[in-house]
Order: C-alpha cells, then structure tokens, then sequence
C-alpha cells in the first residue's frame, strides 16, 4: 500500500487539470463517428500530430486501422467525461457488408485527441452478434438524467467499481437496479422482459480484473471501464482480454450493463451461449 497517499494525489492533480467543455467533447465524438462511417481520417480534424492509437490493445497505424474503413452504423452512443477530458462511443454496425461493434475511449491534451483506444468486436468474438446487441439496445433508454435526478461521479464510478469488485469477493454489495439488464456481445439477460434484476447471473467469483480506466458522464449517468478481463480467452490461459464495460446508473442503482470482449482465438474457447466463470458455466437463453 506505500505510494497511494501520493498516486492519489496525482490522480486528484490530473483530474483538476485536464477539464475540458462539453461542447468541444461532443464536436470530437461527432466528428468520429462521422470518419467512421465514411472511411475519411482526413475528416476527423480534432486529431493530435502525435496521436497514440490502438484497436484491442495492440498498437497501429490509424490509416490501416478500422477507422480507415467505411462502416454503415446503424446506431452510436456517445457519453463526455469533462472532468477527465475523455469520451467513450459505443458502435453498432449491423447491416454492414461486415457487421462490427466497437467502442472506442478517447483523451484529450489540449482540445487535441492524443489517445484512441477501440475495442473492435466481430464475428467469433465474445457472443458476437451485431444484431441482437442492436435489438437490445434499441429498446433500452440511455437518455440524459434529469438534473434533480443525478447522481455524482463517486456514486456513479462507485456502482461500476462494486461490479468488479465482486468478481473477487462475494461479499461486496453491488448496487443492483430492478430492473437491471446486461447486454454480452448480442445475448441479452432480459429477453422475456421479465423486469426484474437480471444483471447478477454468471458473474464470477475469484477473478481480480487488471488496469481499470474510466470515463463518466454525470448528465448521462453513465460510467465506461476498460480493463483486462483475465481467463476471458481460456485459449491463452489468465492473460487478460480487452475489454468494456458500460453502466447506466439510475438514482444509485444500476440499470443497464453493455460490455464488449475481444477474443485471442473464435469464442474465446468457450460455447457461444455460455458466460465463463472460474467455478462454473451459466447457460444463456437467446431469442433472437
């Protein structure tokens, strides 16, 4: 535990210092959204000289990237982190030639975007299906929270934290919403409308999680996790995959979990139907 008093202290400094506007935030995720769907990087002009891009935590060359490749999106959600001067975008790409969901985390330097983290899912990914994560999230109500309504970012950062938290230790309350409904690459945990809280299924029970990162959007009520998520892949053993988790927080509660998972090898050598934990396998019902 030596360092946290001054690691805190620099987070504390850095998220002082790197506040931004909601309107240059929201022009930037425009304009990304826009050089996705027509393959045009020159378009994107809030792009930094010295710009550190990757898709699936891999460096690369943006011009060879996703990006560079015009993508019919049939539907996109951006949340602003003015606090923290980042983004997250959430990409649906499901009646494209090749079908894609992609959520992409971008930080800012000087109204500049210096960093480009996407976690590009497709076919043999984790339950990969574009259609039904569009299905699903269509139905669903990611509207900005009346402001008499809002949570703070502790109490937001605090619900998605527990999540995780509980993946290593069963006795961490999680604040469940009722309902609660989480969406996995296409399979939905709400497909009868049921209503109720199906968000705590498969959630495993000795898995620590690795470099969480985060953006939050207050008016949203909405925070994005990036992080490591080891034994997702079972193919490479405990290295941990990429991946998103995105949580809607209603008055305290969550509401609604989307989380994207890119995969070493097809399935993460895992059934498609099946959500991994470390003791046991939780069989999904899909009906789409």
């Amino acid at each position: 535990m030596f360092q946290s008093i001054p690691l805190t202290c620099l987070w504390l400094a850095a998220s002082v210092s790197a506040e931004c506007s909601r309107a240059l935030l929201r022009d930037a995720t425009e304009q990304y959204v826009s050089a996705q769907s027509s393959g045009q990087i020159a378009t994107f002009k809030a792009l930094a000289t010295n710009l550190s891009y990757t898709e699936n935590e891999k460096p690369l060359d943006i011009k060879t990237g996703v990006l560079s490749q015009p993508i019919k999106l049939d539907q996109n959600l951006s949340i602003h982190d003015t606090t923290l001067c980042a983004t997250f975008t959430q990409l649906i790409a499901a009646n494209a030639e090749h079908p894609y969901v992609i959520g992409t985390r971008m930080l800012f330097t000087d109204d500049k975007v210096t960093t480009i983290e996407s976690i590009v899912t497709d076919q043999g990914d984790w339950l990969f299906n574009a259609t039904g994560y569009l299905h699903w999230a269509s139905l669903e109500n990611w509207d900005p929270i009346p402001e008499d309504k809002r949570d703070s970012r502790e109490v937001i950062k605090a619900a998605g934290d527990a999540y995780f938290d509980r993946f290593k230790n069963t006795s961490v309350s999680v604040p469940w919403g009722t309902p609660c409904a989480r969406l996995e690459g296409g399979a939905y945990t709400d497909n009868n409308g049921t209503g109720g809280n199906t968000c705590n299924l498969g959630v495993p029970s000795n898995t620590t999680v690795t470099n969480r990162r985060y953006v939050i959007d207050e008016e949203m009520g909405v925070v994005d996790i990036y992080l490591g998520f080891p034994g997702l892949d079972r193919t490479v053993g405990d290295e941990p995959m990429p991946d998103s988790h995105m949580f809607r927080v209603e008055e305290g509660k969550i509401r609604y979990i989307h989380t994207l998972s890119s995969c070493v090898n097809p399935g993460c050598g895992f059934n498609s139907t099946i959500i991994p934990t470390r003791r046991r396998q939780i069989r999904l019902t899909r009906n789409f």
